[in-house]
């Protein structure tokens, strides 16, 4: 990222002002859903569910967001989150005063949820209400509580942090996300902050034993460590210290595995032997030779690609007051040099055994699957919408950046005609990708969890179905894709526009009503013409009215949630499969136009079994390219590199000998196919040539 901080603040806040207008939603509601997109990549967050609350005047009392729900007996934590979000022109500056002021605002909504007579006087549908319930019906549970404030001002250089306190024998702790950190963020280039642990700082030095790996390209170290001192790194690192792909896929599992937690109460001494230990990686370290041992003492961006699980059950029982006196974790640590981080360290999180492994761990930002939409994303035109001439592309930005940095590259003519080509509101994320996909397959109460446990069971899913069925997507997938992207927006603004809407609870309502919509249809053996709504770039006007008379029913049961269940958080109940299970069941009859606009099952498989076929070929032509273009010499070095390591079997080696002998014979689409799954074999095994390195 270029510029200066003051660029970044100005077009940080255009993007809000653009999107909120886009989706017909709040400046400070944007404000919040953006820059906390930012702390939940930065492993600050978990989940960051919006409840914004404003007490009369001079009440003093204030918060706009929460994450985390703690699991009673866990010492979990819970985070809230107060905007300080102003529209004017440039920066202006956060003072100390002032800085306090938010935190009394909201450490005081903390201490009123705990008063009955407070909480039961909020309006009882409201995200305010939900919030300070769950804050009082979780007290028990909570260990910590994490404040924070977010903003686009900058904080006065003066100050220089604030000490933690206690609220009713919790930890309180303070963080400042202001416009000047997040763009120390977004600009670092591995896109995360350093976790630079000097050893010292946490019980000592750690022993190590370097590990003789001749030719590997990095250096690993053995090493054992105590479990408290695990779990004072990670009490002050948190899920920062977990590789960013890996701590995605976790979340969807849920961070304490009850096997672990067992042999740390009841069975310490034996935690080393039966548990796998972690995998680690950091950038650099330093290690001290005195007395003929090797000492750790500094470790520089160090990330934790498996054994997740361990370390934040570990520090679980820490905050439950579990002796850890007897329990020792093993590390493996490799140190990879920064320029090699970004594609080694997904290898390494990929590959290493761990209990809690990861099986969708490849599906990262580079996966083909990625690869293919983004592909789709540059190259189709959309048709233009009605009263247009000009066609426009959906943006995938399979990596966070892609549009920015496309733009920036491009000059001023250029860039016109880039913005007109892609329209901003056209833009599009994983996360968002996981969201269409998932509430229109019958997951409203997964999507409902947040973007980034909505995108790893996603992305679990997915991975499966793209070793199975790769030709599945395909282009008339893509149209598909994007259609169903079109209603979900178009949703949004939908619910924004009902007179029954009193603002909240957004994200959801338009979650369950596409999903409840598509079960409805899916019951008749029917689905919608996804190719229709493609064509037109809008759902035709029959589907808005059943979109707005579904969401008004689907409100209706989000808003009562279960008391009898001990459930009074409206966004809690939401994630719930008792929630949907209740959706499904409710009788709306849906319009004749409408029902005129679906087609039959039978007759959207017929178009998926067409679209399959032309992928199908498609990818036969794109492997002969790759594998001829390689040319002959390229193979004969993988395969003498193979052979000498002995990794191949007889039928894989003939596999490599055919790509040898171009270009006197051509290998047929069938044999390279062949040929792109054994050279990919030998890159997991570390052989350092690709196709991208011959290319041109």
């Amino acid at each position: 990222m270029t510029g200066t901080v003051e660029d970044f603040a100005a077009e940080f806040l255009q993007d809000v002002l653009a999107a909120s207008d886009a989706n017909e939603t709040l400046a400070a509601d944007m404000f919040f859903e953006r820059f906390c997109e930012h702390l939940l990549a930065a492993g600050e967050l978990d989940s960051a569910d919006r409840a914004a609350y404003r007490g009369p005047p001079r009440s003093g009392v204030a918060v706009d967001g929460y994450g985390g729900d703690p699991v009673d007996g866990d010492g979990g934590a819970i985070s809230l989150i107060v905007s300080d979000f102003h529209q004017s022109p440039g920066i202006a500056r956060l003072v100390q005063g002032e800085m306090n002021a938010i935190f009394r605002r909201l450490l005081s909504f903390v201490r009123r949820s705990l008063d009955p007579k407070w909480r039961n006087a909020l309006e009882e549908t409201s995200a305010a209400f939900g919030l300070a319930d769950t804050i009082a019906a979780r007290w028990r549970a909570i260990g910590k509580v994490r404040l924070f404030i977010i903003s686009n001002r900058i904080l006065s250089e003066r100050v220089d942090g604030r000490e933690a306190d206690r609220l009713g024998g919790r930890t309180v702790t303070y963080n400042v996300w202001d416009i000047g950190r997040l763009y120390r963020f977004v600009a670092m280039a591995d896109e995360r902050e350093e976790v630079d642990i000097r050893l010292e700082d946490f019980g000592g030095f750690l022993p190590v034993l370097r590990a003789r790996q001749p030719g590997a390209g990095h250096v690993s170290y053995l090493s054992i460590i105590p479990g408290q001192v695990l779990a004072s790194i990670y009490d002050r690192w948190g899920a920062r210290l977990l590789e960013q792909n890996v701590r995605v896929f976790l979340q969807a599992r849920g961070k304490v595995n009850k096997g672990i937690r067992r042999t740390l109460e009841h069975d310490a001494a034996m935690f080393f032997a039966y548990n796998n230990g972690i995998t680690a990686t950091a950038e650099d370290i330093e290690i001290d030779e005195g007395d003929g041992h090797s000492m750790l003492k500094r470790i520089a961006n160090f990330q934790i690609v498996n054994g997740g699980q361990t370390t934040a059950s570990v520090h679980a029982a820490h905050r439950a007051g579990i002796d850890l006196s007897n329990v020792f974790v093993q590390m493996k640590l490799s140190v990879i040099d920064s320029a090699q981080a970004t594609e080694a360290v997904p290898r390494i999180s990929e590959f290493a055994n761990s209990q809690n492994r990861v099986n969708a761990s490849d599906f990262f930002a580079n996966h083909p699957f990625h690869v293919r939409i983004e592909a789709f994303s540059r190259r189709m035109f959309a048709p233009s919408r009605e009263g247009s001439f000009r066609q426009s592309k959906w943006f995938y930005e399979r990596a966070r950046g892609q549009y920015v940095d496309a733009r920036a590259r491009l000059s001023g003519a250029q860039r016109r005609k880039f913005d007109l080509e892609n329209p901003r509101s056209q833009l599009f994320s994983k996360t968002d990708l996981a969201k269409f996909i998932n509430v229109w397959e019958g997951k409203p109460d997964k999507a409902s969890l947040g973007a980034q446990k909505n995108f790893a069971i996603f992305a679990s899913d997915m991975g499966r179905r793209w070793e199975r069925h790769e030709a599945d997507f395909n282009e008339e997938w893509y149209r598909e894709l994007i259609a169903k992207a079109i209603v979900f927006r178009a949703s949004e603004r939908i619910v924004s526009r009902q007179a029954w809407y009193r603002g909240g609870y957004r994200a959801n309502i338009v979650a369950y009503a596409i999903a409840k919509i598509a079960h409805d249809v899916a019951e008749m053996n029917k689905t919608l013409n996804f190719q229709a709504i493609w064509r037109r770039q809008a759902p035709a006007a029959s589907m808005e009215l059943a979109i707005a008379t579904t969401a008004r029913q689907v409100h209706d049961v989000l808003v009562d949630p279960p008391a009898d269940k001990g459930i009074g958080n409206v966004t809690e109940w939401a994630k719930k499969q008792a929630c949907w299970s209740k959706v499904q069941r409710l009788q709306i009859e849906l319009l004749r136009d409408f029902m005129d606009e679906l087609i039959t099952g039978e007759e959207r498989k017929g178009a998926v079994r067409n679209a399959r076929k032309v992928q199908r070929q498609l990818d036969g032509i794109q492997a002969q390219s790759a594998v001829v273009n390689a040319g002959g010499e390229f193979w004969n070095d993988a395969l003498a590199w193979a052979r000498a390591r002995r990794l191949l079997s007889m039928t894989e080696v003939r596999a490599l000998q055919v790509a040898t002998r171009m270009p006197r014979k051509l290998p047929s689409e069938h044999q390279c196919a062949a040929i792109l799954n054994v050279l990919s074999k030998l890159q997991t095994e570390g052989y350092p040539g690709s196709l991208t390195d011959n290319e041109g």
